[in-house]
């Protein structure tokens, strides 16, 4: 895990944007679409060296027990995942406390994301480029690290309930943002309550691109 950070953050910060400036690119003169296929290759490479060391680092684990990094399509996961969007608002709400227990800063459009500059624009391919990174590459690739390795591999030093809880921590300290703490933490226990109950990555991986696509859909209003 320290490793899949480490990488995370020299590929996010620093080799993605040392090749687009070697290339003649920079991020901040970059059209909506520029920065939206940006973040498109930014999160796929991130995920495709998350997925490398978790393949490395577990060589010598070969082959894995059953259960580890299923995607099965049988099953009735889709009432947990159905359960799962019933405590969307509750997880709305705690984003709503969480911004008001942080101090704001009063600064101005710095503070915009390019996500919502683009929606503000209503640049459609801009849109949909965000929309598969949200919906499609981040879910995958963070459901595989957190709830594919991370929690089960918990579970050899404490009850699963604790895995769970432990695992949330880490999937919402890994997004750096203070002021979404409080919701990733309660998205991460039900996510985690979904994959434990289905012992299905897809359950859990499709859970979490609803609650991105919701939250996406909404910032569209």
């Amino acid at each position: 895990m320290f490793l899949w950070i480490a990488t995370f953050w020299l590929v996010g910060s620093w080799i993605v944007p040392f090749l687009a400036h070697a290339a003649g690119f920079s991020k901040e003169t970059l059209t909506h679409r520029g920065q939206a296929l940006y973040s498109l290759v930014t999160d796929i490479t991130e995920g495709l060296a998350g997925i490398a060391i978790l393949h490395q680092c577990l060589g010598r684990f070969r082959p894995l027990p059953p259960g580890w990094f299923e995607f099965k399509l049988k099953g009735k996961w889709h009432w947990d995942v159905a359960l799962g969007c019933l405590l969307f608002p509750l997880v709305n709400l705690l984003s709503h406390i969480n911004i008001s227990l942080v101090h704001m800063s009063s600064g101005p459009v710095a503070g915009v994301s390019s996500v919502e500059q683009s929606i503000v624009a209503r640049d459609p391919v801009a849109m949909a480029l965000y929309a598969v990174v949200v919906t499609v590459c981040a879910p995958m690739w963070e459901e595989i690290v957190f709830r594919g390795f991370l929690l089960p591999s918990l579970t050899r030093y404490m009850p699963l309930p604790w895995s769970i809880l432990l695992s949330a921590v880490a999937f919402a300290l890994a997004h750096f943002n203070v002021q979404r703490v409080l919701p990733l933490i309660f998205l991460g226990v039900v996510m985690g309550g979904v994959f434990a109950r289905s012992r299905n990555l897809l359950a859990s991986t499709v859970l979490h691109s609803l609650w991105n696509g919701f939250v996406f859909l909404d910032l569209m209003k």
